[in-house]
């Protein structure tokens, strides 16, 4: 199955539930936890040198906006779960193993915005690289285009499950 052009917001199930872990712990634990904190600094008097203050209320702006991408990520998502997937084509959740100009081997999920990791595999759906096995099948050669450059990938396999 290939992702239909009228999802916009794909998430996987794993990754969904990841973001969602993350946005309660900041709005119910962390976030008061950093009001409280400033609130008891302020309390201590002048304000323009509390350092306590001044880095709660930069921590709190950092909270908030990580708050606020966090929500429009998980807004009108769709869950997507690999495992319900089928084909012969490179497409939104599958795992696909390729082979690079140098003869290493790599493998990739594809994944929604908010979910990518290079450490643990996972890619951006609408990274380049991504973009370029898009719609592809086993044995294709595909250009890549880089910020590092272009690189050529071949694809060895293309798989359905959620890792």
């Amino acid at each position: 199955m290939i992702l239909q052009p009228s999802i916009k917001k794909p998430l996987t199930r794993k990754g969904h539930q990841k973001l969602a872990e993350e946005y309660t712990r900041l709005v119910k634990i962390t976030r008061p936890e950093v009001v409280q904190g400033i609130a008891t600094a302020a309390a201590e008097g002048d304000r323009s040198e509390n350092a306590e203050y001044i880095y709660g209320k930069k921590r709190l702006r950092e909270l908030d906006k990580r708050i606020r991408y966090l929500n429009s990520v998980l807004k009108d998502a769709q869950i997507i779960d690999p495992q319900n997937l089928t084909g012969d084509r490179v497409c939104f959740g599958c795992t696909v193993r390729v082979r690079d100009e140098q003869g290493f081997e790599k493998e990739w999920m594809l994944v929604g915005d908010g979910e990518s990791n290079s450490q643990e595999g996972k890619i951006s759906w609408k990274s380049p690289v991504a973009r370029a096995l898009y719609g592809k099948k086993t044995g294709d050669v595909v250009l890549a285009s880089r910020p590092a450059g272009e690189m050529e990938f071949e694809i060895l396999a293309i798989n359905f499950t959620e890792g």
